[in-house]
């Protein structure tokens, strides 16, 4: 496990600023943002959040694990140990040295078990790399 965890200053237990951030991305996409986000909210009592490169982002304590953006097609479910973690749906997507993230698209399906596993797993992987790190 790394002991370098990247951290975030400022985490809060219900930012105000993302629920800002959700009424201004209404529709379809800002419709399926909220939904992922809100399944990373519910990971456990230790979630944290807040605003960071301007997408919502859920830690454990200040230790983030997942966020969500909106852009103009699409939205992206993503996650900052995405590279560590087993994807047997293979949903994940992106080549970086840590993160990846899950691309969904209005009227395209999307294997929602294998996504809500997916955060269950970041959620359960940052929670052992802070309690191991």
């Amino acid at each position: 496990m790394r002991t370098d965890l990247f951290r975030l200053n400022g985490t809060v237990e219900r930012d105000p600023a993302i629920d800002a951030w959700m009424k201004e991305h209404r529709g379809e996409l800002g419709a399926i943002a909220h939904e992922w986000f809100e399944v990373m909210r519910k990971c456990g009592d230790e979630v944290r959040e807040t605003l960071h490169d301007g997408c919502p982002v859920a830690c454990l304590g200040d230790a983030p694990f997942g966020y969500v953006n909106v852009f103009t097609s699409h939205v992206n479910v993503g996650f900052f140990h995405g590279a560590a973690l087993p994807d047997p749906a293979r949903l994940l997507q992106g080549n970086g040295k840590f993160m990846r993230h899950v691309k969904l698209k209005p009227g395209t399906a999307t294997d929602t078990a294998a996504l809500d596993r997916l955060i269950e797993t970041a959620y359960s992987d940052i929670k052992a790399r802070v309690e191991n790190g």
